[in-house]
């Protein structure tokens, strides 16, 4: 039921945004330059490896190094706005229509973060990863880890198709109102190394 419950929002999807969408995209090779999607492999249910697609919102500008740059000197103001606005999340549709991802789910993180999971916390692999979830409505990148992946594995024990619709509406809300989309002082989420130390620098993860 959830699987096509997940074809038919997302077909829907792709009629009512497919005009957006190409001026999206667009709009990202005309301010950051191409490629306008962000593809980077995350982990899926069980932790199976996928290619999760994104609308870039940062640029590649680098140090005299050849390093990138911090996420904040990266980040222009129309990928400041396709993120406030989420619309950089809008090509996952195709994550969902291929069965890598689900509408509602825990949010799929980094490949890294695998090893550093307790237990508990990688029961969030349980569930096919979302666009949105359970924790992006109860604070999103406002939580810390701890409270993120209890929320997240919360969902994966109580997962029903009226729990995933109360998600959407909930989601819908958020996103008008543009709540917990960074965390504070910073762009992005922290990134997440284990329960006992603290990450070391930023990453494009949310």
């Amino acid at each position: 039921m959830k699987r096509g419950f997940d074809l038919i929002l997302a077909v829907l999807c792709c009629l009512i945004f497919a005009i957006p969408m190409a001026l999206i995209y667009w709009g990202v090779i005309f301010f950051l330059g191409k490629p306008a999607i962000f593809c980077q492999v995350r982990p899926g249910k069980h932790g199976k490896p996928f290619k999760m697609y994104k609308f870039r919102t940062m640029t590649d500008a680098r140090d005299k190094d050849g390093a990138l740059l911090p996420d904040s000197q990266r980040l222009t103001k129309f990928g400041l706005f396709l993120r406030r606005s989420s619309l950089d999340e809008l090509p996952e549709i195709f994550n969902v229509l291929k069965g890598e991802m689900s509408f509602v789910g825990p949010r799929p993180l980094l490949m890294q973060y695998i090893p550093h999971y307790s237990p508990h916390q990688a029961r969030r692999h349980e569930a096919l990863p979302g666009i949105t979830g359970w924790a992006q409505v109860n604070g999103r990148n406002l939580l810390n880890w701890e409270d993120r992946f209890n929320l997240d594995v919360w969902y994966v024990d109580n997962q029903t198709l009226a729990l995933d619709i109360k998600i959407i509406f909930m989601t819908a809300w958020k996103v008008f109102r543009r709540e917990g989309i960074a965390a504070k002082d910073s762009p992005t989420m922290e990134p997440f190394a284990d329960a006992n130390t603290k990450p070391a620098k930023k990453s494009d993860l949310t």
